[in-house]
């Protein structure tokens, strides 16, 4: 005699899933103003990495030359910088020559405007993944930040060979190198989780963030030493956080004047609680991306 199966009822259907129903996954959003589950972000770390390899494998994708883009692109701008600034309108590089001057900030700049539009409009470019499946939306921008990390490792091999041919030695201050390169990669980090909700809300912040970035290089010491920039103004301008990591670069590789660390020390805690207030944001938006995008 064979068994009979039982059918669930109507209501049966209809009541609520309790812990024991271990076949459901019901995802809400978290109570509370501070619950923000970054625990989540390093359990998805395997996602994290898989979204910058293909960042990386589809920027490079069918190209000619490949990943050497990332030399010829900040050794054309050197070039021209050191042409229009350096020669025809004579600006001082503090004794160095001024193409290794430019180049050695060129490289933390160029990661840190790559992370930054990257991160900023991540979440419209990865629209698809956020509304079909759940994983922590905040590595989306973090995989922004991220990627330029590889440009950086293949740029800084030419800037080596830069160092070579100038005879400039390596000294111990090399070491603290990734300190000023995570601070630019901080602030980066900072900015595109504010600005990675706007732009998916409001589309207008995409087409400004490359004007804004553009803006910002003019007001870092890129082109021109800080020596230049007027005394009374050196704290305001110090503030802004790419000073102090242009500034780092220069005296941990080319043995410049060391930066001034009360200045750096200031726009860290800037940059940190534009990070930790940027987080609060961007996961009380969360709820609301699918609706947007």
């Amino acid at each position: 005699m064979s068994a009979k199966t039982s059918v669930p009822t109507f209501n049966e259907l209809l009541r609520p899933v309790t812990q024991a129903d271990e076949s459901f996954l019901r995802i809400e959003p978290r109570k509370g103003f501070f619950r923000l589950d970054l625990a989540d972000v390093w359990a998805f770390r395997e996602l994290l990495y898989f979204l910058v390899w293909r960042d990386v494998s589809v920027r490079y994708k069918q190209t000619i030359i490949g990943v050497a883009w990332a030399i010829l692109q900040p050794v054309l701008t050197m070039l021209i910088f050191t042409l229009v600034f350096g020669h025809f309108a004579a600006i001082p590089s503090d004794g160095l020559p001024y193409s290794i001057f430019t180049f050695a900030a060129l490289l933390p700049w160029n990661c840190f405007s790559q992370a930054i539009s990257r991160s900023g409009v991540s979440l419209v470019s990865d629209s698809n993944l956020v509304k079909k499946v759940y994983f922590p939306r905040l590595i989306i921008p973090l995989a922004g930040v991220a990627s330029p990390l590889v440009d950086f490792l293949v740029s800084f091999v030419a800037l080596l060979a830069m160092m070579v041919w100038y005879h400039v030695p390596l000294r111990l201050t090399v070491l603290s190198l990734p300190l000023f390169l995570f601070l630019g990669l901080l602030a980066a980090l900072a900015a595109g989780i504010w600005l990675a909700p706007l732009n998916a809300k409001y589309r207008d912040v995409g087409h400004a963030i490359p004007f804004l970035t553009q803006v910002l290089m003019f007001a870092s010491p890129v082109t021109y030493p800080l020596s230049i920039v007027p005394q009374k103004w050196r704290l305001i301008y110090g503030l802004n956080p790419l000073v102090g990591v242009i500034e780092g670069f220069r005296w941990a590789l080319l043995g410049k004047a060391r930066p001034d660390f009360g200045v750096m020390a200031l726009s860290t805690l800037i940059v940190i609680g534009t990070l930790l207030t940027g987080i609060v944001f961007f996961k009380r938006t969360e709820r609301s991306f699918s609706d947007v995008l």
